[in-house]
Order: C-alpha cells, then structure tokens, then sequence
C-alpha cells in the first residue's frame, strides 16, 4: 500500500497522464461530430430517403473507420517505444511503414467497394431509387478513406511521441472544415447529398495534409534516416503486420459482442431495442473519459518501456488506473442517481422511458466493470502486445456466450447480464495475462527493448 500511496504521489506524471488524457477525451467527442453534422444538413433536405442515405452511408462509413481503428492504435506503441529510445530513425521508418499500410488498405476496400457495393445493396432488397441514392452518396464518400486511415497512423504516431494537442487540433480542425463545406455545398449551392459526402472527403483530405505537415515540423526533434532498403524486406514489416492482425481480430471479436447483444436485443420486441440503444449510449459516453485515459496509458507506457524505465511504467499505471476508477465511480454514482434524465435526455416515449428504468442498475455498474479492460487495452498496445489483448477478448467472448444461451430464459436481464460479465471476463483475463507476462518474462526484456 504504501508503493501504491509513493507511486500515486507523483505531481509531475500527474500532469503529464492529463497533458495526453484530456485533449483525447475531447478529440474522442469530436468523432461523431462528421455524421451528426451531415445527418442534421440532411434533414433539410426535401425528400426523407436524402436523410436515409446519408444516415445508411455515414453509418457504415464510422462502422467501417471503427474497425480500422487498429492503424491508429498499433502506430501509437512503436512510435512511443522509439521516443522512449530517442531513435529518430524507428520513428521515421514506423511514420511511413503505418502510411504506406493504410494507403494500401484503402486502395484494396476501394477497389472492393467499386465491385461490391452494388450487389450488397441490391441483396438487401434496397428500394431501387434509395439503393441508387445510397450508393453514389457511399462512393463519393469513400473518396475519403485513403485521408482517414492516413490520418490514423499520423495522429497514433503523434500520440505516441506524447503530443495529444496536434491531434485535437487537426480533428477539430477537419470537423469545423466539413461544418463550413457541407453548409456551403448544400445550403448554398444545393449539391444535395454528394454535397454532403464531398464535403466530408475535402475536409479529410485537408485534415490530413495540415497533420502530415505538422509532423513533418516535429521530425526535426529527432535526427535520423529512414532505411529504404528495410521497406522491401517482409521481416521489417512483420512486428507492425502483427501487432495491426492481433488488434483487428480483437475489434472484430468486440464488434460482433455488440451485433450479438443488438440481434438478441431484437427478438424481445422493438422496445427492447431502443432501450438498450439507450442505454449503451451510456457506455458511450464512459468510453470517452476511459479511452482518454487509456490513450495516456499508451503514449507513457510506450515511452517508458522504450527508455528501460520501470519505476515509470508502474506509476503510469498507478496513476491512471487511480483516475480511471475515479471516472468510474463518478459515472456509476451519475447513471445511479441521473439515469431517469439521461434516458428522458434522449427520448420522449413514455413506453421507452418506462422500461429502461428498470435496466439502469446494469448501467450503474457498467463503468466499474469495463475500467480495467480499458486501462490494460492501453498498456498492451504501449507495449506492442496486441496477442495478450486478442487473447483476452477471444477467451472472454467464448466464455460469454455459453453464459448468455443459459440466461436467455430471464430476458433482456439476462442479456444484460451475460453482457456485463463478458466485461468483467474481458478484464479479469487481461489482468491475468499481464500478470502473468510481468512475473514470467517482465515487462522489458534483456536486450533492452519490450
């Protein structure tokens, strides 16, 4: 206890958890500001199927980011270990080896969208005029995928090199640009829904070009070279490919959780739905603190492990897991006394209303349970052990669902709570993993990397 309290003590690494935690609480509240702005220009619209495919297209557009949000996350802990090191050249090589990752991908899902996306729209038994509508929105909107994932390893690179403030900036940056081009586009020119897509594809593009410049700028921080002939060479590739495999398998995993819990959700009625709709926008909003305070966890425990600083790392995680259960107490104590107005907040249906309140105590303790997954995701990806993360959430998610087909019998309870305790499982097992790696093999190894 003691450790804990000398540890906890630290005003400096104080400082620097909230110097990276709370500018990546407010980019995360920016993220969602795109579609909402383009949902809302879209409702002016005069036909409701314009409205539709914007909303159809935007949500698959942020359906599809979210799963290729590993670029993001497995740039950040390379480049963290590197400035731990000081090594100008890895950070370099690792800048251009995520660009050239996600240009590739992109190009791949866009070729795949020009042959694809028709027949998926088609097979969904679309209207033949809203499936047309959709798919030239979704299109032009693509356009901005090669920005988007470029973006996502310019902004895990910054994050890993400690800078959390550029970041906001280039996301507040392109969502003020794509509130001022989709204005302008559609109010003032009437390019109807293609206004609104390319509107957001100009604003990121834009958004990316001003972060590749910034980081352009801090590259001369840290003299080095970049290895050209390492880049035709698979081995200079594979720690990177890894890393980005394991995290996609485990987004994969995370997002079939939720698919499962909506399609359960569904056959207990349309009520059912809207109400756990509602309620997950609670864990919504929890995920903004807890995923800023674990992008901190990323950014210091990267740097740490780099520079061989042991101490550090412990009181990194201290820290943080310290704040961490603190927001979580905040939100649990929130949605336990608030939680009548955080659903009235969102909806005036009476049956709805009425019926959630019984499902608010899941809620309540929701914050409490997923802290630690969200504290330890951060010190897995900081120290590029993306395989401990898959792990966790594939073993969690296998021990789930037997659980949730014994509990179907008590009804959405039951899916709460089999929810919950793929949660709790989730963080249970990465906590053991990261014990067990820590006392069988250590956190740094002898040749001084992680």
């Amino acid at each position: 206890m003691s450790t804990l309290l000398a540890d906890w003590r630290h005003p400096l690494l104080h400082r620097r958890v909230w110097a990276l935690a709370a500018p990546m609480i407010l980019s995360n509240l920016s993220v969602p500001l795109v579609t909402l702005v383009d949902s809302a220009i879209a409702g002016h619209l005069p036909e409701a199927r314009q409205l539709a495919a914007v909303a159809m297209g935007g949500a698959f557009y942020t359906a599809l980011l979210g799963i290729l949000g590993f670029l993001r996350m497995g740039t950040t802990g390379f480049a963290a270990q590197a400035s731990g090191r000081r090594d100008g050249a890895a950070l370099r090589q690792i800048l251009l080896q995520a660009g050239l990752l996600g240009l590739g991908l992109s190009l791949l899902l866009l070729l795949a969208a020009s042959l694809a996306l028709e027949p998926l729209l088609a097979w969904l038994g679309l209207d033949p005029a809203f499936a047309d509508l959709a798919a030239r929105f979704l299109h032009l909107r693509l356009l901005g995928l090669p920005a988007a994932l470029l973006s996502y390893a310019v902004i895990g690179w910054l994050l890993g090199t400690q800078d959390a403030r550029t970041p906001l900036v280039l996301l507040l940056t392109t969502n003020a640009l794509n509130l001022l081009l989709v204005t302008g586009f559609v109010l003032g020119l009437g390019a109807g829904v293609q206004g609104i897509a390319l509107a957001s594809v100009l604003a990121e593009w834009s958004g990316m070009l001003l972060g590749l410049w910034l980081v352009l700028r801090r590259l001369r921080l840290w003299p080095g070279r970049i290895d050209r002939p390492a880049l035709r060479r698979l081995t200079s590739w594979r720690p990177l490919l890894a890393v980005n495999r394991d995290i996609f398998i485990r987004s994969l995993a995370l997002q079939a959780v939720f698919l499962l819990f909506a399609a359960q959700g569904a056959q207990l009625g349309e009520t059912t739905v809207a109400v756990n709709a509602l309620l997950l926008n609670g864990l919504l909003v929890t995920a903004f603190a807890l995923d800023g305070l674990a992008h901190a966890v990323e950014a210091l425990a990267g740097h740490a492990l780099g520079a061989r600083e042991g101490a550090t790392l412990r009181r990194v995680l201290v820290i943080a897991g310290g704040w961490s259960l603190l927001a979580s107490l905040g939100f649990a104590l929130a949605f336990a006394l608030g939680g009548d107005l955080f659903i009235a907040l969102q909806s005036d249906i009476a049956a709805v209303r009425e019926a959630a309140h019984a499902y608010l105590p899941y809620l309540a303790v929701l914050p409490l349970i997923a802290m630690v997954s969200y504290l330890l995701d951060g010190l897995f990806i900081g120290a590029t052990r993306a395989r401990e993360m898959r792990n966790s959430m594939l073993l969690a998610l296998l021990l789930a669902l037997p659980l949730g087909w014994l509990l179907r019998g008590l009804g959405n309870h039951g899916l709460w709570l089999a929810f919950l305790a793929f949660m709790a499982l989730r963080g249970l097992i990465s906590a053991l993993l990261a014990w067990r790696l820590a006392h069988r093999e250590g956190w740094l190894s002898d040749d001084g990397r992680p």
